[in-house]
C-alpha cells in the first residue's frame, strides 16, 4: 500500500529523521553530564538501510527500500546535521538539512527544538520546511517516555507521536529495546481526518563494537488507524494498510 508521491512525501520526514538519527538523539537527550562545562565538538557519521520506507504508518515508495547517510556535528547541546536518502529500486532521492538544540529542563527531563529543510527528487519535485520538538523523560527504571511534535509549513499541519522505549542491557555492549508508538495526525499527512493515525511497536537491538562504533537493527510493525484508513478509502487504495519493515544502522562517532 503506497500513497501519492507529493501528498505522502512532502510531509513525512520526521519519522525518517528520528529513525536514522536515533543514536544522535540519544546523545542529545542524555548529555546532562556535559551541562556544567564547555566541551569539544563531536562529529558522527551514520549509514542505514530499510527494506521499506515507512513513515507515519505509510509506505512512501511503490516498491523497494531506501539507504541513508547522515553526518552531524554537536557542541554544547547544539547539533547540525545533513541527511541524504536514496531508494534502491525506484527513482527517489531525499535531502534533509537542519539544526536542533537540547534544553535540560530538570535532571530527568530534556526538551529538544529544531528546524529542518526537506528536498525531494523523483518523478515529482517537492520540498517542505519542518519545525519540531521533543520532550523526553529520563531516569525511570525501565521506561523512557517521550512526546515528539512536528509542524510542516507546506501542509500547514502537525503530527504528534507518543512513545515508550524500554532499553534492556543484556551485556555491557549489547542492548535490546522494545518500544511502542502512538501517532496522531492533524492535517499533516492528510487533510480530511484529524486524530489517531497509527499504532506501532517493534524491537531495536544495538551492539557496541568499540567506543566510537556501533551496529544496530530493528524490526517494526505499524497498524493503520483512522487517518490512514480514511486516506486510503478516498484514494481507492486496496489491500492491507498495515506495515511490517526492518532495517540496519551503523554509527561512527569521533
Amino acid at each position: 500500500m503506497t500513497f501519492d508521491f507529493c501528498l505522502s512525501n512532502r510531509n513525512h520526514c520526521s519519522r525518517a529523521f528520528y529513525r536514522t538519527m536515533a543514536i544522535m538523539m540519544c546523545l542529545l537527550t542524555t548529555s546532562s553530564a556535559f551541562a556544567t562545562a564547555e566541551y569539544q565538538p563531536t562529529a558522527g557519521f551514520d549509514v542505514a538501510w530499510e527494506n521499506n520506507y515507512v513513515t507515519q504508518g505509510r509506505d512512501n515508495l511503490d516498491h523497494g527500500g531506501i539507504a541513508w547517510a547522515v553526518a552531524n556535528i554537536e557542541q554544547n547541546d547544539l547539533a547540525v546535521y545533513a541527511i541524504v536518502g536514496r531508494a534502491d529500486q525506484v527513482n527517489y532521492v531525499e535531502w534533509n538539512l537542519g539544526l536542533e538544540y537540547t534544553l535540560h529542563l530538570t535532571n530527568n527531563i530534556d526538551a529538544t527544538v529544531g528546524y529542518q529543510r526537506l528536498e525531494f527528487y523523483g518523478d515529482e519535485r517537492c520540498s517542505d520546511n519542518e519545525f519540531f520538538g521533543a520532550l523526553t523523560v529520563n531516569g525511570l527504571t525501565w521506561f523512557v517516555p517521550a512526546v515528539n511534535y512536528t509542524y510542516a509549513t507546506e501542509a500547514g499541519g502537525y503530527f504528534i507521536e507518543l512513545s515508550i522505549h524500554s532499553p534492556w542491557e543484556i551485556t555491557q555492549h549489547f542492548t535490546l529495546t522494545p518500544y511502542i508508538v502512538q501517532g496522531f495526525d492533524f492535517q499533516y499527512s492528510s487533510e480530511e481526518h484529524n486524530g489517531a493515525n497509527h499504532f506501532q511497536f517493534g524491537l531495536e537491538a544495538e551492539q557496541k563494537l568499540n567506543d566510537s562504533m556501533a551496529l544496530s537493527a530493528h524490526i517494526s510493525h505499524s497498524i493503520a488507524q483512522g487517518d490512514i484508513k480514511q486516506q486510503a478509502s478516498a484514494d481507492d487504495i486496496q489491500g492491507s494498510l498495515d506495515q511490517t519493515y526492518a532495517g540496519v544502522h551503523f554509527k561512527l562517532s569521533f
